[in-house]
């Protein structure tokens, strides 16, 4: 969707570890910028949040994911959904499937296919599923590499390597910024039950009685 967006680049002649790490940052907050960009331009237009526009934003990610020769666990994650709802939109919406297999079939046509060389697209869906809390493994089998071909592109791309690296720190601080916001939520809460249960034991002196029926047999002793 933002393929044509002038974004950051890892620069392949940067001239160390220090500049290569801060373009990787920005690479990868970019990335994960990228729903906020779509709310952005909603909100512009004056457009209240839609299910049904969400639903279609990411299958046209996973139209283009497709298009782009990656395989269905890797247009999953393109799409930013599980693998189980891509499978049910296939079995549900005939369009989107006829629209992935062609896009596929694109993919075939110009040779872009999981067997061929490392893409930016696979690259991009190793950063995704990183970020999103996979190890990098897994992340490298979602995009359909082998660890051995992913540990030869780690070693022998520094770029590869620091993208990981930033993924990974970006991870570690939304995980930080997450357990922060459940906390002031929890303390929050703690502080409204605490005001109440102080409010109910400040009225507990006051005496309050019930009328009731001298045959109540919750109250009449029993023979």
């Amino acid at each position: 969707m933002y393929e044509n967006m002038a974004g950051p680049a890892v620069r392949a002649g940067a001239a160390g570890p220090a500049e290569r790490a801060e373009s990787a940052a920005r690479v990868v907050a970019w990335l994960a910028a990228r729903d906020e960009v779509e709310h952005a331009l909603r909100d512009a237009l004056g457009r209240p949040p839609s299910q049904r526009d969400d639903t279609v934003a990411r299958m046209a990610e996973a139209l283009r994911a497709a298009a782009q020769g990656l395989g269905e666990p890797a247009i999953a994650v393109a799409a930013g959904v599980p693998e189980r709802m891509l499978r049910g939109w296939m079995e549900q919406d005939p369009a989107f499937a006829t629209a992935l297999r062609a896009a596929s079939a694109l993919a075939a046509g110009h040779g872009l296919t999981a067997d061929g060389g490392a893409t930016p697209a696979m690259l991009r869906v190793v950063l995704d599923a990183v970020g999103r809390g996979a190890s990098w493994p897994v992340a490298g089998r979602l995009a359909g590499l082998s660890i051995r071909r992913f540990n030869r592109l780690r070693q022998t791309t520094p770029g590869v390597e620091s993208l990981l690296e930033a993924a990974q720190r970006m991870r570690a601080r939304t995980a930080r910024t997450a357990r922060g916001a459940r906390e002031a939520r929890t303390a929050r809460a703690g502080a409204v039950g605490a005001a109440r249960r102080t409010e109910a034991e400040g009225g507990a002196g006051e005496r309050r009685y019930r009328l009731v029926r001298l045959d109540d047999p919750m109250l009449s002793p029993t023979e």
